[in-house]
């Protein structure tokens, strides 16, 4: 997420922190840099002339604390300005209402709005506690229904049957009928969008926020139509009063233009963000984090909360109990671990929390694949428990069968047992001193960018 504004914030920021002093000269220079990281970045105009000229006041003004440096102290001043073009803080979704409370889904066709909307439900019901009802108000995509339909299965919502030859109104005040009988604590409509704004589509939509009178109106963007976004956003803002934004498709979007472009345009606060497909890849918006990540700084908190959500800490302890016995760490242990940090979001996901990591070679940094976990895993899979258990019954027979069985080659299947072996000695030392976070920061070691991964 928004490697390109990182690789060359980070180096203009690199060079800035070195210098004694920031004088006119050198500010100016550094502005510069940074103004033509926001363009490349596809950061809307009017957000990066504000941007520089609030850095250049604040720089020149030697805003200069006894504890840092100057050139940290510039530093400072960009992630300062990044976090109030984003919004400064996380601003939370407003529910205090008389149930059902009613949250209206906006946006263009293809943005992710019937995925998001699916996303929030789970949110809400693993996070906030509440009872969910899902209803589409779709009725020129059949297909958006039946998806709907099934992601509200998959995400333990309740789901209200809608059909094509009804109105959006009609749906919509039969669900949050539905969703009082049935004493829902939060009702979730997705609308119809189209592939671009329209009379005909703002009417519809205008019509159906009067009528369902929701307490949340959110607006669905993706997130690599960059400036875009923010455009599209500003039309949908003008038509409806909206309360917030989604932002879709940030794991995809190198770039970050629309992450610092959507709240300046359009005054309202990102509450979300969409970072994969999955239902659970949905993140409340923080714009400290994400300002935190931007400049390479990492974003601790995500990864601890991502930890604590993710993690199944029971297998972690009987690992532990069972290493100490002296009865080693097996494959399947190896396989148990790599599911974890899968579902913490992979490998990628965890690195690009850590700070430094866009310091790091861009060869490195692609290295950093998560096929290649999944093909680890096949290799594991392709073999019998008893293989699992104790490696050293692997001779050439076996190595052949378990290769052909998941797609993969003798020298993967040599990599990940020369791993294994590592990991065995590593996870020793790592469990004589205890502690959950020490076990996963002793794979994710063993797991570091570059160091021997199992690739082609």
């Amino acid at each position: 997420m928004f490697e390109n504004l990182t690789e060359r914030l980070s180096k203009t920021l690199r060079h800035i922190t070195g210098q004694a002093r920031l004088t006119e000269e050198n500010v100016q220079d550094a502005t510069r840099e940074v103004r033509m990281a926001l363009l490349e970045a596809d950061v809307a105009l009017p957000v990066v002339k504000e941007f520089v000229e609030a850095v250049k006041a604040r720089a020149v003004g030697q805003e200069v604390s006894k504890s840092l440096s100057p050139g940290q102290m510039f530093v400072k001043i960009v992630k300062d300005e990044l976090e109030r073009v984003m919004g400064e803080r996380n601003e939370k979704l407003n529910l205090a209402t008389k149930p059902p409370a009613v949250i209206l889904m906006a946006g263009l066709q293809g943005a992710g709005k019937t995925t998001s909307a699916a996303k929030l439900a789970r949110y809400l019901k693993e996070k906030e506690k509440k009872s969910v009802m899902l209803v589409s108000a779709d009725i020129y995509r059949p297909a958006a229904i039946k998806q709907l339909e099934m992601l509200a299965h998959e995400v333990g919502a309740k789901f209200f049957p809608s059909s094509t030859d009804q109105q959006p109104v009609a749906i919509a005040l039969a669900a949050i009928d539905a969703a009082r009988i049935k004493f829902c604590d939060v009702v979730i409509v997705d609308t119809a969008g189209r592939l671009h704004i329209d009379a005909d589509m703002m009417d519809e939509i205008k019509a159906l926020h009067a009528a369902v009178n929701p307490i949340e109106t959110l607006f669905v963007v993706d997130a690599m139509t960059g400036q875009d976004a923010a455009n599209t956003a500003k039309a949908f803002g003008d038509a409806l009063p909206l309360t917030g934004v989604i932002l879709t498709k940030a794991d995809a979007d190198t770039r970050g233009g629309a992450a610092l472009s959507v709240r300046h345009i359009t005054g309202k606060p990102i509450k979300f963000i969409g970072v994969g497909e999955k239902t659970v890849a949905l993140d409340p918006f923080h714009p400290d984090r994400i300002a935190s990540r931007i400049l390479g700084m990492g974003d601790i908190l995500s990864l601890i909360e991502q930890a604590e959500d993710n993690l199944d800490k029971d297998k972690a302890e009987k690992l532990a109990k069972k290493i100490k016995k002296g009865k080693g760490f097996d494959l399947e242990d190896l396989r148990d671990q790599l599911q974890q940090m899968k579902n913490m979001g992979g490998i990628a996901s965890m690195l690009d929390k850590l700070p430094g990591m866009a310091n790091l070679p861009q060869a490195t940094q692609a290295q950093v694949d998560n096929k290649q976990f999944a093909r680890m895993e096949a290799l594991i899979n392709s073999m019998t428990p008893a293989e699992r258990r104790d490696p050293e019954l692997l001779n050439g027979s076996r190595k052949r069968r378990i290769t052909m069985g998941s797609g993969t080659d003798i020298q993967d299947l040599n990599r990940l047992l020369k791993q294994h072996k590592q990991m065995q000695k590593m996870m020793k030392k790592i469990t004589q001193k205890g502690g959950l976070a020490n076990m996963m920061r002793g794979v994710g070691g063993a797991m570091g960018a570059g160091r021997g991964f199992p690739g082609r």
